[in-house]
């Protein structure tokens, strides 16, 4: 159990039956009245953010995340298949709790496989990759003073928006997180 006076960023707690992420927390002694805790929840099996207040003295138990690293392997129609390299484990995971995590994400990779009490509800693919492009426009010359970008698909059949120079072919880096084009690998 923690009470609501030791929340700390990115602490997980269970409350009102979900797993709640501490995103922000502010500790608030007005002149007149009790000291309370206002804090930012994200719910993580959902993503939704609600805005509590709790007392200091209230206490919530902790929710213990699993992080397992186990390899991306293939997909066959729906299903998305997993392996943990050390037991040589398969888990098959469907659409809704893949989501859109592994656009960026090739098979044989490594991800990280997020659960609590055995209900996988996330994925966190790597943060950074690197894919080759396999479509995209031919750049123009001279045009590069505007930071100009053009679409290009990269060989998972994701759409990354890269510079004019990026041709067919070119290996390029990419974050996970925003989909951003980093640089030429």
């Amino acid at each position: 159990m923690v009470s609501a006076g030791d929340f700390r960023n990115g602490l997980t707690i269970e409350y009102e039956g979900n797993v709640f992420q501490v995103i922000e927390f502010q500790h608030v002694k007005p002149g007149k009245g009790a000291a309370f805790v206002r804090t930012k929840l994200k719910n993580i099996k959902n993503g939704g953010v609600v805005e509590k207040t709790f007392r200091p003295t209230e206490k919530c138990p902790q929710a213990h995340i699993e992080r397992k690293e186990m390899q991306y392997l293939y997909s066959d129609g729906d299903l998305f298949h997993f392996m943990d390299t050390e037991t040589f484990e398969q888990i098959a995971l469907g659409e809704d709790q893949v989501g859109d995590t592994l656009k960026f994400v090739k098979e044989e990779e490594m991800v990280k496989i997020l659960s609590h009490n055995n209900e996988v509800f996330a994925i966190e693919p790597p943060l950074f990759v690197e894919l080759k492009i396999t479509e995209t426009e031919p750049g123009f010359k001279g045009d590069t003073s505007t930071g100009a970008t053009k679409p290009a698909v990269v060989e998972t059949g994701a759409t990354v928006y890269v510079p004019l120079f990026v041709e067919i072919d070119d290996v390029i880096k990419i974050d996970t997180r925003t989909g951003d084009y980093l640089s030429r690998a």
